[in-house]
Order: structure tokens, then sequence, then C-alpha cells
């Protein structure tokens, strides 16, 4: 079974510009996704998939400097970047990960896709509420090449899987409980603003490993809830 994951980045953010790219730890952000991704057991490549605006040149350049593979596509239409990113792969699933999210969860996505491969379907829902930041996404490129295809609304372009929340009942699912220790969806351990970024950075220097478990990085929030409340406060923009 061929699985990709797939990151998308950009520099453009009205909250945080350019925030893929800043410092963590020893490393940059984008380095913490991308290494932290291929850790994940059972995904044969990961590609930053980013878009073809100049400005995104700086995530192209970072990943011909790095090694990583990449793919270039439209900035707003973000589920036809993610289809077109896929076509020389021919992938049976995509993995979705945003490259705002540093601590993504790699032992969680390792069990989605032993799931996946046990009984495939067209996408994976995780039935608990995690900590915005941790999780990933699991669909099959035909499901995906479906909603392209189909009639959508820009909100599901721009949010690739959206469609096939929406709509649940016209994809084949599979259920997926992750462990009880990372339940805790009151924690923000994503990168939109500057909190957001000074909590990751705290995290980063207690840890000083970019392969730290998520797990312990939820616990070191619970036991430490000053730093847990840097970013607390701050709401997710709505999907429109």
């Amino acid at each position: 079974m061929m699985i990709i994951t797939i990151i998308q980045a950009r520099v453009g953010s009205t909250r945080l510009p350019e925030k893929v790219l800043k410092p963590l730890g020893d490393k940059d952000v984008l380095s913490y996704v991308v290494d932290r991704c291929r850790k994940i057991e059972g995904v044969n490549e990961v590609i930053v998939a980013t878009s073809t605006l100049t400005k995104d040149n700086a995530i192209a350049n970072w990943c011909e400097q790095h090694q990583v593979a990449y793919f270039r596509g439209s900035e707003q239409n973000v589920l036809s970047r993610y289809v077109e990113a896929a076509e020389s792969y021919q992938p049976d699933y995509i993995m979705r990960v945003t490259a705002d999210c540093p601590f993504v969860d790699y032992e969680l996505a390792t069990d989605m896709v032993k799931a996946i491969k046990e009984n495939p379907v067209d996408i994976v829902d995780i039935v608990k509420p995690l900590p915005r930041g941790l999780a990933v996404e699991i669909i099959s490129y035909e499901a995906l090449k479906r909603i392209n295809n189909g009639k959508t609304e820009e909100r599901h372009r721009e949010h690739v899987t959206y469609y096939a929340y929406e709509y649940k009942y016209h994809f084949t699912r599979l259920s997926y409980e992750p462990s009880k220790i990372i339940q805790e969806p009151q924690l923000r351990i994503t990168l939109d603003t500057k909190e957001d970024y000074e909590l990751c950075q705290a995290v980063a220097q207690q840890f000083n490993d970019h392969y730290v478990s998520s797990a312990e990085v939820v616990k070191f929030l619970k036991d430490n809830p000053k730093i847990a409340k840097i970013n607390g406060h701050i709401e997710q923009k709505p999907v429109v």
C-alpha cells in the first residue's frame, strides 16, 4: 500500500507571517514538522506542498537546501494542490499535515496508518478531541479526487478534507480513538500567533529534542499551567 504525507506550507499568514520558517529550538518550525513526519512508520514519501507565489520561493528554497521533495500549486485551491502533488505518486492514501504543527504526533499517525492498512476505507475519523496541532488526517487518493472533481464550495477547496466531514455519508469511514493521555483538547500546540510561538519555543527549550513524543509535550503543559495559558485565550479562525 502506497501512503504519502503531504505537508501544506506557505509563508503568508495574517497573524504570524513566515511562521513555518521561524527558528525553533536548534532548528526551525518546518524542520520539526518534516522530521517528525519522516518518523511515521508505513509512509513512503514526505512532500511539502506550497504555492506558486513568488513569496513562497522561500519554501521551495528551504526544501532544496534540506533535500525534501516539494510541489508548487494553487495558493487558494489547496485541494487541487494536494491532488496534483500526489499525481506522480498515484498513492492509495494521502496523509494531510499542516506546517504550523511542529509537534505533530508521529506515534498517533503511525497507529492510524496501521488501522487503515488493516481496514481500508475512504477516511479515518479521530473520535476523541485532541490538542490543536497534534492530529493528522488520512484520506484515500480516490476519495480526494472525487471531492476535487465534484461540486464544492470555497471552504472545501481551502480546507482539503472538509467536504468529507461535512458530507460524512458519501464516504466509507473508520473510527480511531487515540490514547487517553493526549485527549486534552483545552491545549493549543499549534502555530498561528505570537503567543503560540512563545509556547512552542518554551516546549522546544524544555526538551531540546525535535522527536519528543507528543504525550510528553502534553504532560509538560499540564504540569506547567502558566506555560499552557500563554496561548489559552487564542481563538481558532472559523471555517467560512
